[in-house]
């Protein structure tokens, strides 16, 4: 069982600005990749910040003060490093409120940005696939339970569990195991025991 990692998702060879880049060439760069922000890094590329739709938008309105990367990003920059789990980057993303996060490898240096809409890739994985996976990875090779002990049915990343197991200590252990396979929207548990079929 491997869950996708940030690397995995990110897109790679991020555009970038430098702090003294325009306000007209970081529009023209977000129209032409088709992006919502841009990160802005130094001279040995460190992000320093990321600038915005919002930014540009709030600069325009203002039309105030100098209109470079550095007068008009957002910053400290919240970053990602290449390793994290989908779930790591999504939880910090949802702490700093924000939609994308530049990922830095071990020196610092700008490698992708990682976009919500990239996380969301997780979720669109065909049914069939998460079956496999949870009948392969989390039934028999980790539990080591038979492949026909539990039916798995997945429908849009919801997954449903029934069958009967000899031991209810393993129903919670498989649960939370379905639950992090990637793609897995909800678990729903109709699994019972022996002993519970017996009355």
């Amino acid at each position: 069982m491997r869950n996708r990692s940030v690397a995995d998702l990110m897109t790679p060879a991020a555009v970038a600005v430098q702090r003294g880049t325009s306000f007209k060439e970081i529009a023209r760069l977000l129209d032409e990749y088709g992006i919502t922000a841009v990160p802005v890094v130094d001279d040995e590329n460190r992000p320093v910040g990321v600038v915005s739709e919002a930014d540009l938008l709030r600069r325009h309105t203002a039309k105030d003060g100098p209109s470079t990367a550095e007068a008009m990003m957002s910053s400290p920059v919240v970053t990602a490093r290449p390793s994290w789990t989908a779930v790591e980057a999504a939880r910090l993303m949802e702490r700093h409120r924000v939609k994308r996060l530049p990922v830095v490898d071990s020196e610092g240096r700008l490698i992708g940005v990682l976009s919500r809409s990239d996380l969301l890739q997780l979720f669109l994985r065909r049914d069939r696939s998460i079956q496999e996976e949870i009948r392969e990875d989390v039934v028999v090779r980790i539990l080591r339970l038979s492949p026909a002990a539990v039916h798995i049915d997945v429908d849009e990343g919801v997954v449903t569990l029934s069958g009967n197991l000899p031991d209810p200590s393993v129903t919670p252990v498989l649960v939370r195991l379905c639950e992090t396979v990637d793609g897995v929207v909800e678990v729903v548990d109709r699994l019972v025991h022996e002993d519970e079929d017996d009355g």
